[in-house]
């Protein structure tokens, strides 16, 4: 019998986290103020605990992981990688396909590997409070959880369209004991400016990021931080752990190196998990595809501007230079929240402009049957967000199949649907529609960027 997946041992586990910025062969663009200037390190100590600081700013290529984050990660790392020969047989395909399953975390998503990490940074740092924003619950859950291992109290502002979606999700939450509520909320200053102008808005990863940082910028006694799932590169350097070990099991399957590489993304967490370490590889002269994927309805990559904008709504945190399309930009309510954010991630955005990397947009009901025809083949019901993978998996194996080539695709399986079946049953029901952004509404949303800094590399 054929390999079906590749394991390895826990004490093969990366000991340290790779950092992408340090091979960059352009610098990144640096945040900037509202004066325009770059910002400095301690202007984020209110926000984040100044060793997660530390690490935001770092151009160190490796950093290694605490020991204490490795014992909690060892829960249900490493990983395992799969190929997928079921959907390749399905497909007719001479491409090999593989996926790295980070569904097998207690949330059921890749999202704990940052949360943990900071869970242990924001404890060491003496901090008893945690808050945060959550699109399809996620996030939030993950942090609940890494907060719960850690002692300390957890509130997560989550999208209201998301809320009312995915009620398990909260669920969740409070059974690590994480507060959730709907966002926005009469909890905070930018929560009820905005339901007075419009009571009945879904919501929006930006709202609900203002209002976290409102939260814990405004607690008097210093004992509250906020935590982002996504976007800094902080974030993305605790994810790089998923390539790394999918780096060593592609090694065991018998392969000497990657043909394409993929992720769903949002703000580019779980993306940059497994493609940044493979970027390294790329910037030294391997050829690769790399491909981040995202809805048509948030074309945040492949239609926005690169140029910076507040990564949040009330206009509280800094100028990033990145993909945007405006930070008020009120997505439509399509069911994978977690790619539902108005910007991405600032490395990701570098690479696009330089040319490392090549986005893709896929519509929803196309992402649907991928994640249908994967269930069917490959057993696994997966996450919304995850089935853009899927998606441009399916795309490049058939484009593999009409070129005739042997391709190793790797795509990361970034979590489990099984608390977003609402989403199924409207597919199955007929009542999903696609939802292509108008260009009328993206560039309305756009203009607000013109009062901005140019962001040119």
């Amino acid at each position: 019998m054929e390999p079906t997946k590749y394991l390895l041992d826990e004490k093969e586990m990366p000991r340290e986290w790779y950092n992408l910025a340090a091979d960059l062969p352009k610098a990144p663009l640096p945040p900037l103020g509202p004066d325009g200037n770059p910002i400095s390190p301690d202007m984020l100590a209110p926000v984040f605990p100044m060793n997660i600081i530390e690490q935001e700013v770092s151009a160190e290529r490796w950093i290694k992981i605490p020991e204490e984050v490795l014992e909690i990660l060892s829960i249900w790392r490493p990983a395992p990688l799969y190929r997928a020969r079921r959907l390749e047989k399905m497909l007719g395909t001479p491409a090999r396909i593989y996926f790295k399953n980070e569904g097998v975390s207690p949330p059921g998503s890749h999202k704990p590997n940052t949360a943990v990490a900071q869970a242990y940074y924001n404890k060491e740092f003496g901090i008893k409070r945690i808050t945060t924003e959550t699109g399809a619950g996620q996030w939030g859950s993950a942090l609940s959880f890494a907060c719960s291992l850690f002692g300390l109290e957890c509130k997560v502002y989550m999208v209201r369209i998301s809320f009312e979606q995915k009620p398990f999700r909260r669920l969740m939450m409070e059974t690590w004991g994480g507060k959730c509520i709907p966002s926005p909320s009469e909890e905070t200053e930018t929560g009820r400016k905005i339901l007075a102008q419009d009571p009945d808005t879904p919501g929006s990863l930006g709202i609900a990021i203002s209002e976290a940082v409102e939260d814990a910028v405004t607690d008097t006694s210093g004992k509250t931080r906020y935590s982002l799932g996504s976007v800094l590169n902080h974030v993305l350097l605790h994810q790089t752990i998923i390539g790394l070990e999918t780096k060593k099991q592609l090694k065991l399957a018998g392969e000497k190196k990657a043909d394409v590489i993929i992720g769903c993304t949002g703000g580019g967490s779980n993306f940059a998990g497994l493609a940044f370490p493979f970027l390294a590889d790329k910037i030294a002269g391997q050829e690769m595809d790399v491909i981040p994927v995202e809805p048509t309805s948030c074309p945040t990559m492949t239609r926005a501007p690169f140029s910076y904008d507040h990564g949040d709504t009330a206009e509280m945190t800094p100028l990033l230079a990145m993909h945007s399309l405006g930070h008020s930009f009120v997505p439509p309510p399509i069911h994978a929240g977690g790619l539902r954010y108005h910007g991405v991630a600032p490395l990701i955005s570098h690479a696009i402009e330089t040319g490392l990397i090549t986005p893709r947009a896929i519509d929803q009901l196309e992402c649907y049957q991928a994640a249908v025809d994967f269930a069917r083949t490959e057993g696994f019901i997966s996450a919304p967000e995850t089935s853009h993978a899927i998606a441009a998996t399916i795309q490049e194996a058939k484009k593999a199949k009409e070129e005739g080539k042997e391709k190793v695709i790797v795509f990361n399986w970034s979590g489990h649907g099984l608390m977003d079946l609402k989403g199924y049953h409207a597919f199955f029901a007929g009542h999903l529609d696609n939802y292509p952004l108008p260009e009328d509404v993206l560039q309305k949303s756009v203009a607000s960027l013109k009062k901005y800094p140019k962001a040119q590399l």
